[in-house]
């Protein structure tokens, strides 16, 4: 018999690290399979909230934000290219090559999430930004994604011509800066247990198998 659990997943779609976490994390959870019913939610973050329309260079930016020297932010980049791959995703460096705004792809998965189609929405997201280097804060990108994903097209774009979902991001990004959370991603099991950084699968695994039976959902 498996173990209901909940997994709360806060992430921002800029964040490589959150990219390797969600490919560990579903890792994990196939290992687990028949052991754990995990419900996955995506929560929002926003690494860089006040990005002007059309981004930031993401090595200047980078390099002003954390003072890593070009050497420094080159390993980085390497590092991140290295534990894609053992995971079987792909980080193109060479065409992601700016870093912007995620408010509004923010609100596609919101919605998504709505529609059931959140996690469909979510791997387009990263795959568009790390592997295609698109731009996620560009609302005809978000249109198509949204379209792979299985979600009604012309609806997305209502949504992005609008503000809807606004107010309720904005509510889940304080809520989570409430409880401390201002490093991504953050993965929340059963409301109650924080997992930080994007781990490997092991860890991942390990973690839910002791998890799963000592905190089980609510009736």
């Amino acid at each position: 018999m498996s173990t209901a659990i909940k997994l709360d997943f806060v992430s921002d779609v800029s964040c490589p690290w959150c990219a390797i976490g969600l490919q560990s994390l579903l890792a994990a959870l196939a290992a687990l399979r028949g052991g754990v019913d995990a419900t996955l939610h995506f929560q929002p973050f926003e690494l860089n909230p006040d990005l002007a329309p059309g981004g930031e260079d993401i090595a200047a930016h980078l390099m002003r934000k954390y003072g890593s020297t070009p050497a420094q932010f080159a390993h980085s980049q390497e590092l991140i290219r290295e534990r894609g791959a053992q995971l079987g995703f792909h980080f193109d460096m060479q065409r992601r090559t700016r870093i912007y705004n995620t408010f509004d792809a923010h609100r596609l998965l919101h919605w998504a999430g709505l529609e059931g189609r959140q996690l469909e929405l979510k791997q387009a997201l990263f795959r568009a930004y790390f592997s295609d280097g698109a731009d996620p804060s560009d609302h005809a990108t978000l249109v198509r994604l949204a379209s792979q994903a299985g979600l009604d097209a012309a609806m997305a774009q209502q949504i992005l011509a609008s503000d809807r979902y606004a107010a309720a991001v904005r509510e889940r990004e304080q809520f989570y800066a409430r409880l401390g959370i201002n490093a991504v991603p953050a993965v929340i099991v059963n409301d109650r247990h924080l997992i930080e950084g994007g781990q490997p699968v092991a860890v991942f695994e390990q973690i839910l198998r002791q998890l799963a039976p000592a905190s089980p959902l609510p009736a």
